[in-house]
């Protein structure tokens, strides 16, 4: 499976790196608990809880900070 398309963080876009740091940030979850019954099972607990909402995004962010950092912020 290739997670990074071309071996590369290079996005033509913003939108196109926030999708790439949300497929990372997926993979890399999966990855640390890959027990598919145990990540499903708990998800209604986590789903509805504030703080660990709060924490999967900083995932998200921190992914999308190294994807844009990559991109030099999508300037030339």
């Amino acid at each position: 499976m290739v997670l990074v398309p071309g071996n590369s963080l290079l996005t033509a876009t913003p939108e196109e790196g926030r999708a790439l740091a949300l497929t990372l940030a997926r993979h890399t979850i999966h990855n640390i608990q890959p027990g598919l019954d145990v990540l499903q099972g708990g998800r209604p607990n986590y789903a509805t809880t504030p703080e660990s909402l709060m924490r999967a995004s900083q995932v998200e962010a921190l992914e999308f900070q190294t994807i844009a950092a990559a991109n030099n912020y999508w300037r030339s």
